[in-house]
């Protein structure tokens, strides 16, 4: 008996489930779909938890640095998730591009976007939902395609500014803006648009929207974090962050 016991003992240590831990992820706001998918998957393969906060990244950075206990950032832009590192608040080395997003003009509405984005430039609408460029990496790309189309001045009066992309999504959604730009990410489902109407904003027409990765330095000792940033490598999570629209 007693050996059968020590047996059972050694196995329940041995478990993945013994060993699970928890990770606090702050993940920006456009990659909230993708990232329930994938901390299920994650919770399946490991049986470590990620506890998920989606917002903007300008005001995570704003709560890393007051000291929030986050483990993990998943940040909508390079830049912030470097200056953390700089500022020795991310572990050295962690730092990586798990996704490009893909920045998109869209309406809730099946017949107001045309395919070229056109409908900008006929402005035959009242309101236009930016997220704000100083705290959201989408709105600053939005503002230099408007920027570049010549149209900034002239649609300006018609701005809806959401305070991260979430809230832009929703000015859209809720019809209290016409159109707006969102992320891909937002609108698509299974590889495809789901509803509305929608221009896929060029690549070449903004900087590329690198969404860095990051290990803060809460979670240098935690299994559950260094599991995740090497889980959102893995072919399955690369697959779900495919199907939400962004590049690698």
């Amino acid at each position: 008996m007693k050996i059968k016991t020590a047996v059972v003992l050694a196995m329940l240590v041995l478990s993945p489930c013994a060993r699970a831990e928890e990770v606090q992820v702050a993940a920006a706001a456009n990659f909230t779909a993708p990232m329930k998918a994938i901390a299920a998957e994650f919770e399946k393969a490991t049986g470590h938890k990620a506890q998920l906060s989606f917002g903007g990244t300008g005001k995570f950075y704003a709560q890393i640095r007051n000291g929030a206990p986050f483990q993990v950032f998943l940040s909508a832009d390079e830049d912030i998730p470097a200056k953390l590192e700089q500022e020795g608040l991310a572990v050295p080395g962690s730092r990586y591009t798990y996704a490009v997003g893909t920045l998109v003009l869209w309406s809730a509405r099946p017949d107001l976007v045309d395919a070229k984005g056109e409908v900008l430039s006929r402005g035959a609408f009242a309101h236009l939902a930016v997220a704000n460029p100083k705290l959201a990496p989408y709105g600053a790309a939005a503002m230099e395609t408007l920027d570049k189309l010549g149209l900034t001045s002239t649609l300006q009066a018609k701005f809806v500014q959401g305070e991260n992309i979430a809230q832009t999504h929703q000015f859209v959604t809720s019809g209290n803006a016409e159109l707006g730009f969102v992320a891909l990410s937002q609108v698509m489902k299974d590889g495809r648009i789901s509803s509305g109407s929608a221009w896929i904003v060029p690549a070449d027409m903004h900087r590329p929207i690198r969404q860095d990765a990051v290990m803060l330095a809460a979670g240098r000792n935690n299994a559950a974090a260094t599991a995740l940033l090497r889980f959102l490598r893995e072919p399955g999570a690369v697959a779900i962050i495919r199907s939400y629209g962004y590049r690698l």
